[in-house]
């Protein structure tokens, strides 16, 4: 067993939402658990009667009854609770005291700023209006190129409220990113902002809106928000859109009608836009947020994220439950490395989740939170984004606070939730996640899918969930669907990550078991880069893999066949590493760029992604491949050596790291 850094006081458990919910079922429905173990495996065995339970604790409400929980558990297509119909937004506006502080704001340039309750709901039945006033209704597109402010969020519950689909994009992701993947989806109108700050330069982006509109044509209304740079033609200013006395309104909808799009990306072709229900979304966020993050109504909850993250759909989530969110947008690192400690003591935050890439840069840093902050209202710190290493979990409890719950967590854009995570009644153990959580069916199968206990597997989920993707935009026959996540085992979802679980149900993830890219909250398919660095005319061919190093820090190296009398020298480099940053993101520059003869391809012509990355991991190159079925099998062999070179502590495949991959 890991060593144990944190249990939970008598105090936590009796105060524990998780210890409430159990009583009631206990109370309202007979079912009794012995601890959590017992109950995570009546509410996997009995679904139906668990997810209906959260429906009835968490007092959703529609204006029709549901005819059934769930029409079927076979994946893809399970129907949640067919027949009813709700509104997302409907229930972040319930119940609340319009004078508490709903949103804190923070960004580099400003002062910290808050929005009440009333504030909120006044500005977003304000920009309803208008969007009703656009022509926007049930089933229109609404896409942002917005930074993490209070437009974006007021925005997005607008988009809901008329049962408009929204999608967002961070702005410091190239025009070419935000059109490969708005463009798809076709949206009506574009809302914006004129730029950004980050590391105390202002980010021009009025050019890439421009671009935007222009490879767009849905688009046919803009509005711009933030301080004027340069005039944007043809658009509409966001302050002017202002609607006092907007009365709320909220459109019902079926349990499956679109709430979101998000973005996920395969390796080969245009990153995939995923479609979430207003019902899905609803029921995981209550579930998630309330059980297993145990956030209140006095809890304040901040995610260092962006737009272009599905951890910022996850923190507005938090408002279901009455809890204050805290939005910043700049460097989390300016003006010095103590600048989310500085935040989480000036705004009394209790629960802070960062990505565990923000853990590793803090501990390089020589930062000491625990001797510098008060941090006296922070009683939770939640990591994702990649596995957070042993030693990241002894840096918090040793340099941030002692007496503090960690809770790791993992998931996805693929279903905006995390599916093992924390439990506030668990013990912390170093570089575990605490458990697999409620309703999620997540098991280790090896690749004959056989379930695996207490050995590395591919991570699936055997039964389904609501907030699984209604559908992929633009996938007519589900075929593009079907095979993302249901091709490897049929009727199993699988997820793209390698996982332990242990015998009493922690879990140990061990980064991407494919070729996505994932950096800082970013999440891109190889395809993508490949455009933009095949397209410099001294490139012919290209090859990148995303190592998380089991144990160790992340490895992005980028592989590169140049064309004849072409040379790898440092402007070739600053090229690519320019061409990425600007057309895709800064965040997918490569860690190192790398000259090779030629790229493995498979007898099709497909780059060989996977099996590289397992090779530069340290598996046995006879296990990752097979001669007979690549195109150009001597290719591998520079990959071989390349491992070998590196060799050690840094790519073998060790136990002793954890941490989650949202």
């Amino acid at each position: 067993m890991a060593r144990v850094l944190w249990e939970p006081s008598d105090e936590v458990v009796e105060e524990a939402n998780i210890t409430a919910y159990s009583r009631w079922l206990e109370e309202e429905k007979g079912i009794h658990a012995r601890g959590y173990p017992e109950l995570w495996a009546w509410s996997v065995r009995e679904l139906e009667q668990f997810q209906e339970s959260v429906w009835q604790y968490f007092r959703v409400m529609s204006s029709e009854r549901y005819s059934k929980v769930l029409d079927s558990r076979t994946m893809p297509g399970a129907k949640w609770f067919p027949g009813s119909s709700i509104n997302y937004a409907e229930h972040i506006f319930r119940e609340r005291d319009h004078g508490k502080t709903a949103l804190i704001l923070k960004t580099e340039q400003e002062e910290t700023g808050r929005v009440s309750w009333g504030e909120l709901q006044g500005k977003t039945a304000a920009f309803a209006d208008s969007l009703r006033s656009m022509g926007v209704g049930r089933g229109d597109r609404v896409a942002a190129y917005l930074p993490n402010t209070a437009e974006a969020v007021i925005a997005m519950l607008a988009c809901s409220s008329v049962g408009a689909v929204w999608s967002s994009c961070a702005p410091d992701f190239g025009a070419q990113s935000a059109v490969d993947r708005f463009r798809q989806i076709e949206p009506k109108v574009l809302v914006a902002a004129y730029g950004y700050s980050y590391r105390g330069k202002w980010n021009s982006k009025a050019e890439a809106v421009g671009q935007i509109r222009e490879a767009i044509p849905s688009i046919k209304r803009t509005v711009m928000v933030g301080q004027e740079t340069s005039r944007i033609e043809r658009s509409e200013h966001w302050e002017d859109l202002s609607r006092p006395g907007a009365r709320p309104g909220f459109e019902h909808v079926p349990f499956d009608h679109p709430l979101w799009i998000l973005y996920s990306s395969g390796t080969t072709g245009l990153p995939k836009p995923i479609v979430h229900g207003h019902g899905g979304i609803l029921m995981e966020h209550f579930k998630t947020l309330a059980l297993h993050n145990d956030l209140k109504p006095d809890d304040r909850m901040f995610w260092y994220t962006s737009t272009g993250w599905m951890m910022w759909n996850y923190l507005v989530g938090a408002l279901l439950l009455d809890s204050t969110i805290v939005l910043y947008e700049g460097d989390p690192f300016f003006p010095g490395p103590h600048a989310l400690w500085d935040l989480a003591d000036e705004t009394g935050m209790t629960f802070l989740g960062a990505s565990a890439a923000y853990v590793s840069a803090s501990m390089r840093s020589g930062i000491n939170p625990i001797s510098s902050h008060s941090l006296k209202k922070l009683r939770g710190f939640g990591s994702t984004g990649s596995p957070l290493p042993a030693e990241g979990f002894v840096w918090i409890y040793s340099s941030v606070k002692r007496d503090i719950w960690l809770a790791s967590i993992s998931g996805g854009s693929d279903l905006c939730t995390a599916f093992v995570g924390g439990c506030p009644v668990l013990p912390v153990r170093s570089g575990e996640i605490q458990c697999r959580n409620l309703g999620a069916d997540v098991a280790s199968f090896d690749e004959q899918g056989l379930e695996r206990v207490g050995e590395v597997g591919e991570l699936v989920i055997r039964k389904p969930m609501p907030s699984m993707p209604l559908y992929l935009w633009g996938d007519v026959t589900g075929e593009r669907y079907r095979e993302s996540y249901f091709g490897m085992f049929p009727g199993v979802w699988r997820h793209g990550d390698w996982i332990k679980i242990g015998v009493d149900g922690s879990c140990v993830i061990y980064g991407r078991s494919d070729a996505t890219l994932k950096r800082m909250g970013v999440r891109m398919g190889t395809s993508e880069v490949y455009r933009v660095v095949e397209s410099i005319p001294r490139v012919a061919d290209s090859l990148i893999v995303d190592m998380e190093f089991l144990g160790g820090r992340s490895y992005m190296p980028l592989f590169v066949v140049l064309r004849q009398d072409a040379e790898l020298d440092d402007s070739l480099r600053a090229e690519i590493n320019q061409k990425i940053r600007k057309e895709l993101s800064p965040k997918m520059v490569p860690d190192a760029i790398i000259e090779v003869g030629e790229v493995p391809r498979t007898l099709n012509g497909k780059k060989v992604e996977v099996p590289v990355k397992r090779i530069l991991l340290g598996v046995e190159p006879s296990k990752t491949y097979t001669v007979g079925s690549l195109r150009n099998p001597d290719s591998m062999a520079f990959f071989v050596e390349f491992a070998r070179k590196r060799g050690g502590n840094e790519t073998h495949m060790a136990d002793e790291s954890g941490g989650g991959n949202a």
